[in-house]
């Protein structure tokens, strides 16, 4: 067989096609589907990055978001994309959650994934409604036990971050909340402004500039660490709670046997995105700790999510449909 004949071989088959592919990624339209609604965490940092990787690729890189049950259906929509780097999902720290609270899903939410990188890492905080009266965490928890079973907490979805950390907190606290589940972060926070629910756990980038403005007032950062955007509140460590630790955090994931190359391609690209000083200073201004890394580190950061709350889901008894 010459060589002509050689690579006319090569070309019909299902691995050089692959490799073809990688080598002239991109070459059309990427979207990134963000499982939640617009203007929440997730959508503000999908946004800003797709605006960048525009002008990166040369091909358009567009947001589309597919909320609705805890992130479930945009993430099943990710998963079941072509494996041909052209759909990219956001994940956060509601990914290693479903996969543990819902037992019935059509899809794993990790195992049908390629980890690309993680993005970003946050604080959540615990807000409250001014109305409620309480300006520490021991005020909520002295009023919350004083009204048991009428103290609720909201979250951005059942199953989420917001949910779970609620739920850690009350067995923490020894409280009886009542959960009080939204479409995303956004109409909950409308809520509680307006007194109709309680507290919230909620992502600081989200929440700090109702913060600032003294529409929700802050009570404490769920890392060991003070958060610099807002250096008044304690932790939840300092607030007597030095087991409570929760933080919100996003990636990119792709359908898993997407081709190695084209994931190195993205986590490249997101890599340099994130770190080039402008995105940088935007995403710490919003009170973001930029963290990019390998895929490998990225996968490793998702099994750790999954052994973290595996026990909180575990004593709350969550198994949703």
């Amino acid at each position: 067989m010459n060589r002509r004949e050689l690579l006319g071989v090569l070309a019909a088959t299902p691995l050089f096609a692959r490799s073809a592919s990688a080598e002239s990624y991109p070459n059309r339209t990427i979207r990134i589907i963000v499982p939640y609604p617009p203007g929440q965490a997730s959508d503000v940092i999908a946004r800003l990055l797709a605006d960048r990787l525009t002008s990166v690729f040369g091909q358009p890189v567009i947001t589309e978001n597919r909320p609705g049950a805890g992130g479930n259906i945009g993430t099943e929509t990710g998963a079941r994309a072509p494996s041909d780097g052209y759909t990219l999902t956001i994940a956060t720290a509601a990914l290693p959650i479903s996969k543990l609270v819902y037992p019935k899903l059509s899809f794993d939410p990790v195992a049908d994934f390629t980890p690309v990188t993680l993005m970003t890492i946050t604080p959540l905080v615990l807000v409250t409604a001014p109305r409620l009266g309480v300006n520490t965490v021991a005020e909520l928890v002295a009023y919350a036990k004083t009204n048991p079973g009428k103290v609720t907490f909201a979250s951005s979805g059942p199953g989420t971050s917001h949910h779970l950390s609620g739920e850690l907190f009350a067995a923490l606290a020894g409280v009886q909340l009542v959960h009080v589940p939204y479409r995303g972060s956004a109409p909950a926070h409308i809520d509680l402004m307006a007194g109709v629910v309680d507290i919230m756990f909620d992502n600081i980038v989200a929440v700090a500039p109702h913060v600032l403005q003294d529409k929700l007032k802050g009570l404490a950062v769920t890392t060991k660490t003070r958060a610099p955007l807002l250096p008044n509140l304690s932790t939840m460590a300092e607030a007597g709670f030095p087991d409570f630790e929760a933080v919100a955090w996003f990636g990119v994931l792709v359908p898993k046997n997407t081709p190695t190359a084209i994931v190195d391609r993205l986590n490249a690209e997101f890599g340099k995105a994130l770190t080039s000083p402008d995105i940088r200073k935007k995403l710490v201004d919003m009170g973001a700790e930029v963290a990019p890394g390998t895929p490998a580190q990225f996968e490793q950061f998702l099994a750790a999510d999954v052994a973290r709350w595996q026990p909180v889901v575990a004593r709350a008894n969550i198994a949703l449909e």
